[in-house]
């Protein structure tokens, strides 16, 4: 099992900080340039939320999810974080509803249209990195191949290993396969531009190598965007595990670890499949600063 540090890479860079005043200064002159636009990436209707709790006390609740994507703009370069669903599902009428799922799939605009409204094209994308390879989450990753692609260690041999590839699952991301990626080995965060402001943390048990990032705002303060560790609005207070999960008890240690992260940087978390929580963020194209 991963062993996780990230409370004590905290406490350490807490520390750190408090005695350097200019890596202070320089932390606060970064935030105060970071943007984070949230950009609705799908939608879900669900008649049986059932996979998502191994206890069996979501079993026969239905109820509906949203698919975003995080596009974060750093004066050092655009991270997308998540591509939500394929935006072929957008050309469907009705959405997509595979055979004998309880769930249908909708895409009300398309993830490169949004982006066009910023005035980007998928090219004009630096960075690239993914809470984990889930069909929901790395749907348009093709897209996006000539992006620095920042991922797991355990999160890409999973991607692209026998298993993956007997489960159909490599399509959706298939383009990354060939490229070189900057992957995170170990068990710290991995800080994207090198100033603090946004950093990914290990967070394994939904899937091997599942992240979470933490982003430091200048105004608004930090959010944590905890990808598919609460993927449910159930699922943080009753510590929900869904019967997929590739770990239970790593899920469980990855639970309490980031709670004691989003604790510890006074970070809002951000549950993302959770409506109420996306709709507590700007609209897009309206950043948050």
């Amino acid at each position: 099992m991963k062993t996780l540090h990230m409370l004590s890479a905290c406490l350490a860079l807490t520390a750190c900080a408090s005695q350097n005043p200019a890596a202070q200064t320089s932390t606060v002159a970064a935030a105060s340039a970071v943007k984070l636009y949230a950009i609705d990436c799908g939608r879900v209707q669900a008649t049986d939320f059932g996979s998502m709790a191994d206890d069996g006390s979501m079993k026969g609740i239905g109820g509906e999810g949203v698919n975003p994507c995080y596009l974060i703009r750093h004066p050092k370069g655009d991270l997308l974080w998540d591509t939500g669903f394929s935006e072929a599902i957008a050309d469907m009428p009705g959405g997509l509803q595979p055979q004998g799922a309880p769930m249908r799939f909708q895409v009300p605009k398309k993830l490169t249209v949004q982006l066009g409204e910023l005035g980007l094209a998928p090219a004009d994308i630096d960075f690239l990195s993914f809470s984990h390879m889930h069909f929901d989450h790395a749907g348009n990753a093709n897209l996006f191949a000539s992006a620095k692609w920042i991922v797991d260690a355990e999160e890409l041999a999973a991607a692209f290993s026998e298993t993956a590839h007997r489960r159909d699952e490599v399509p959706h991301y298939s383009a990354l396969e060939h490229v070189k990626p900057v992957v995170i080995e170990g068990d710290g965060a991995y800080d994207v531009f090198g100033d603090g402001t946004v950093t990914i943390h290990q967070a394994p048990g939904h899937t091997p190598g599942h992240t979470v990032l933490l982003l430091k705002t200048a105004k608004s303060g930090a959010f944590l965007l905890a990808g598919d560790l609460w993927p449910l609005r159930e699922s943080r207070e009753r510590q929900l595990v869904p019967v997929y999960n590739s770990d239970r008890a790593q899920t469980l240690e990855s639970m309490r670890r980031v709670e004691a992260l989003a604790k510890e940087s006074n970070a809002r978390v951000i549950r993302q499949h959770v409506p109420e929580d996306f709709a507590a963020l700007p609209a897009f194209p309206a950043p948050l600063e």
